[in-house]
């Protein structure tokens, strides 16, 4: 049996808390941007003085442009997964991400395209 585990000196899986308060959504609308077809990733360094649960902290949003009820859901329902599979490896600790879905692109756009996506927006984001 073979486990998955990241390599050496990366965070677990669960190594990132998802923010919530709409304080911390609007520092990272004034940060970083970087456009990627099927979402949006704003990225920011947390000041020194910033308290968190975790190293590394994760957003999720989508417009009613998305779509309904059921088509946001599924959009950041993807957009969580991504996230899972690819912040405990590109993340940096100290930083805050939103994902902020588009419409018909988050929930229509091929899910390894997505994780490739998303890998390629974090290394971006910290040049």
């Amino acid at each position: 049996m073979t486990t998955d585990a990241p390599p050496s000196g990366k965070a677990p899986s669960g190594a990132f808390s998802v923010l919530t308060q709409r304080a911390d959504f609007l520092r990272a609308a004034r940060a970083r941007r970087v456009p990627m077809p099927a979402f949006l990733l704003q990225a920011r360094k947390r000041a020194v003085d910033e308290p968190a649960q975790t190293a590394i902290r994760v957003g999720y949003t989508c417009s009613k442009k998305v779509g309904n009820a059921v088509a946001r859901n599924r959009a950041k329902r993807r957009l969580r997964e991504i996230a899972r599979a690819v912040v405990p490896l590109e993340g940096q600790p100290g930083w805050d991400y939103v994902l902020i879905g588009r419409a018909g692109e988050t929930a229509t756009r091929d899910f390894a395209a997505l994780k490739d996506d998303l890998a390629r927006a974090l290394r971006k984001a910290h040049r």
